[in-house]
Order: C-alpha cells, then structure tokens, then sequence
C-alpha cells in the first residue's frame, strides 16, 4: 500500500475536442477563396471559390464561385459548381450552378438552374487537380447554356 515504488498517474486521455466552426457574418464580404478544414457558415457575400469539410450557407448569403465540401447545406444563393458527397436544398436555396453529388436532397420551393450529377466520387480531383476560377482578376462565370452575368 506504502510502497517507495509508486505507479505514475496516468495522463486523462486527450481527445480532440471540437473547434468552433468559422463564420463569416452578414456584413462581411469576401473577394478570393476560403479553404477550411473543418466546419464553415456564410451569412455575407463570398466571391471566390470555397473548399470546407462542412458548409453552411445561409438565408442572406450569396457565394460566386465553385464550392469543394463534404456535406454541404444551402438556403442562400449559389452561382458556380457544387461539388460534395452530401448537398442539401433548403427551400430557401437559389442555385445556379451543376451538382455534383453521392446523396442530394432537395426541398419544395428550392431553386436549381443547372444539371445534378451523381457521382461516387463528386469530390475528387477533375483532370488532375481541382478546376477553379482564375485568381487575380474579376470574371463571370458562364455556365452551360447561360448567359454571362454583367460585370459589376
């Protein structure tokens, strides 16, 4: 019981506790690309692509560009790709843009303007690497079938 030889304390077990997901609030507006590896909501205005492992999108936000995640939920505006393994339309969603998708589900109400593309796979690297928008410059992005927004 008294021993000289006493058994250390074993350290409590240090498990990864969870960070705080990013947030860009309402009043914010982004000009380039958000790359996250974990969780990510938008509420402002993001021009840019952005690559998260989970992305919310809110009611107000509005995002130009392609969007890289795991599980993705949109209620605001989309203009570019959406590339995930889980992609969620809320009825509020607007998007135009292609779905690339394992599983989709889709609200009434929601808007799409694009094709939807199940895939095994959706986010993998096209061609090699990830195809995104030219950085350093302001373009708009033609979608197949759609006409070029005005520039801004």
């Amino acid at each position: 019981m008294f021993s000289k030889n006493e058994r250390p304390v074993s350290p409590v077990p240090q498990t990864a506790s969870r960070v705080a997901p990013s947030l860009i609030s309402a009043n914010l507006h982004i000009i380039g690309n958000l790359k996250s590896e974990g969780e990510v909501q938008i509420d402002g205005r993001v021009d840019g692509d952005v690559t998260a492992n989970s992305l919310v999108i809110g009611d107000r936000a509005d995002i130009n560009g392609e969007i890289l995640a795991d599980d993705v939920i949109v209620r605001g505006t989309v203009h570019g790709r959406i590339r995930a393994r889980k992609v969620q339309l809320a009825k509020t969603a607007h998007v135009v843009g292609d779905v690339w998708h394992e599983t989709l589900s889709i609200e009434p109400g929601a808007y799409i303007e694009g094709h939807c593309k199940r895939s095994d796979q959706p986010t993998e690297l096209l061609d090699g690497k990830v195809k995104s928008l030219p950085t350093g410059k302001r373009e708009t992005l033609e979608l197949a079938g759609a006409k070029p927004a005005a520039a801004v």
